[in-house]
């Protein structure tokens, strides 16, 4: 008997019992889009967690953290200086292994009104031009700002598209793509030109959406416009945020912002941020230590300064990785198991209806080996077809979990996922028919024919 006249017949026997075999496959239908849907799930919040990370700036972004003074530095607390832009100065003068550096002054409570309309920004910051490269911003429209700008304190400043929308209208409202270059805006009540705007930033899902939308007839669209996982309310909050960011000068926050003094009219020098990349994460260590070296010169020995590196939420995000595959595949694996021992039992019940026809093959010269591969193969040809239905099924399952889950983690089945799942269900198939085919095969011809 050959191998394919024995997938033949298991295909003629599942066949005869359509409602049987179906319900013995239900296990590992269940069994195999569970797994793939949670694989999907994984997949879709593993890339939103990276892309968030892009977003904020990379893997090799460093944040210099102001801290308190260590317990035996306390009494030397009310010297402690503070980030400023003599740290900027001596880490470029004397730490190489630090490729960019990105000193920032934070407005707070900012306010930017035009006519009307106003908009509170995630961030209104006064920065250096490599802020372009450090939080990996990119430019759509006009100029970032030139040396003059930073000399002269100009008021100028470059937006980000979230602004656009709330003070000139988004392009889903006016139906164009406004470009406010040269346009006056507000800054707590300070006037400001627009001379660049970045370009909008969206997650790999939120992009897919808006370009759905697109292409939707008009006759689709009637009532107010909405964006699922698009805008500030939904999607990645990373990249909401960059889009709803303002950049002005450094020197022109320090000069219409901080040198006017608080509410005792002292000036604060102090920067919010700096932000460091590294020249290689293969240096990031030595690059620490060399920038430690440094601050301490500058900072009179105090150390109220720490770094916080993306390397540990990093690590996070891997983890969180694993331990939800890890969840994941207990799942599938307890749903496949389900499925296996159904088709054990519908296998033993198989061969107790078989019992005479098992008699007469063997009666006519089939060997135990012969009974022993058909029935095996009978349980993995169950297994396989429950396996290719429970992909067909996943991507039903996937759709629906698309509609109920933000857009910036949207589901993302995997081919890796569908083979791991299809492997499986085989030898779930093997291991539940190994002893029903033993049973089978030890049958006694006699015994067999002698069976009513």
């Amino acid at each position: 008997m050959t191998f394919g006249t024995v997938i033949l017949i298991g295909l003629k026997e599942v066949w005869a019992h359509k409602f049987r075999s179906l319900l013995t496959m239900l296990g590992i239908i269940l069994g195999v889009s569970s797994l793939v849907g949670m694989a999907a799930i994984i997949k879709g919040m593993e890339n939103g967690m990276r892309e968030t990370m892009v977003a904020m700036g990379g893997a090799d972004k460093v944040l210099l953290e102001q801290q308190d003074v260590p317990v035996e530095q306390e009494h030397l607390a009310d010297q402690a200086p503070g980030r400023t832009m003599a740290d900027v100065t001596a880490l470029q003068k004397s730490a190489p292994l630090l490729r960019t550096i990105s000193p920032e002054m934070r407005i707070d409570r900012a306010t930017l009104t035009r006519g009307e309309k106003n908009s509170n920004p995630s961030e209104c910051v006064g920065v250096y031009p490599s802020v372009l490269e450090m939080n990996l911003h990119t430019l759509a429209h006009g100029r970032f700002f030139t040396d003059l700008d930073e000399e002269e304190a100009k008021p100028v400043c470059v937006i980000g598209t979230g602004i656009r929308d709330d003070l000139f209208g988004s392009p889903e409202q006016t139906g164009r793509d406004i470009i406010p270059i040269g346009e006056v805006v507000f800054i707590n009540d300070q006037p400001f030109t627009v001379v660049g705007m970045f370009e909008r930033y969206e997650g790999e899902q939120q992009r897919k959406q808006r370009e759905a939308m697109a292409r939707e007839p008009e006759q689709t669209q009637a009532g107010p416009s909405r964006m699922r996982g698009f805008g500030r309310r939904g999607g990645n909050w990373a990249f909401d945020r960059k889009n709803q960011t303002v950049y002005i000068p450094l020197n022109t926050a320090w000069i219409r912002f901080r040198a006017a003094g608080d509410k005792d009219g002292i000036p604060d020098p102090r920067l919010t941020d700096i932000d460091l990349k590294v020249t290689g994460m293969e240096e990031l260590e030595p690059a620490l230590q060399q920038a430690r070296n440094v601050l301490m010169m500058t900072h009179r020995g105090i150390e109220d300064f720490g770094f916080r590196t993306q390397e540990g939420q990093l690590e996070t995000i891997n983890q969180q990785i694993r331990n939800a595959r890890m969840s994941g595949g207990v799942i599938a694996a307890i749903s496949l198991l389900v499925g296996g021992i159904g088709i054990m039992n519908i296998m033993l019940a198989s061969i107790n209806e078989r019992i005479r026809e098992i008699g007469i093959c063997k009666a006519v010269g089939a060997t135990g080996t012969a009974v022993f591969a058909q029935v095996l193969i009978e349980s993995m040809v169950i297994a396989l077809m429950g396996a290719l239905l429970g992909v067909a099924n996943s991507y039903a399952f996937v759709r629906v979990l698309e509609l109920v889950t933000p857009a910036a983690n949207a589901p993302v089945i995997t081919l890796e996922a569908m083979l791991l799942s299809v492997f499986f269900s085989g030898a779930v198939g093997i291991v539940a028919g190994l002893f029903p085919a033993f049973k089978a095969a030890r049958l006694h011809p006699i015994q067999a024919l002698r069976y009513e």
